[in-house]
């Protein structure tokens, strides 16, 4: 008699799995956005903003991003509601309200985001950045890239 299958015994571990492997969606975007510019320079968001000065505190590890289809359009830790186009990260530890700039090392575009959230807790990644920052920084499609973090401050 053949083995029936319940659809939750299926799903499951296949949801795990994408969970697992940093799956954001099952759409691609492949928008022009994602292609550099020619100076690998996104906007004047890859300056600091006005006020703002560097501490020389910088991390190395992996950003990954998240939207409202990935986290339900819930609140971020800080109790804003999420936006997918805002400027904003998660953060395991840095200070809400904290500002800083992220590079994408694959190819060297970079934004300023202010933390709002906590996050991101799988091995190896520092940040999570909105889709909207994944758009700029050219990482929709890969979801996981190589970056570095550097902690920004207010000038005095």
């Amino acid at each position: 008699m053949p083995r029936r299958h319940h659809i939750g015994s299926l799903l499951f571990p296949t949801l795990l799995a994408c969970v697992l492997a940093g799956c954001q969606s099952g759409k691609r975007d492949v928008s022009s956005r994602e292609s550099p510019s020619s100076s690998g320079r996104v906007s004047h968001w890859d300056e600091a903003p006005a006020g703002f000065t560097s501490t020389g505190k910088i991390q190395h590890g992996k950003a990954s991003w998240y939207s409202i289809a990935t986290n339900g359009g819930t609140r971020t830790a800080s109790g804003e509601r999420f936006r997918n186009n805002a400027r904003t990260a998660a953060h395991r530890y840095l200070p809400m309200g904290t500002h800083v700039r992220v590079t994408n090392l694959r190819n060297g575009r970079s934004a300023i985001v202010r933390i709002n959230d906590r996050g991101p807790f799988i091995k190896g990644r520092i940040i999570d950045v909105s889709i909207g920052i994944a758009r700029e920084l050219g990482m929709v499609t890969a979801g996981v890239v190589p970056c570095t973090v550097e902690v920004l401050e207010r000038s005095h």
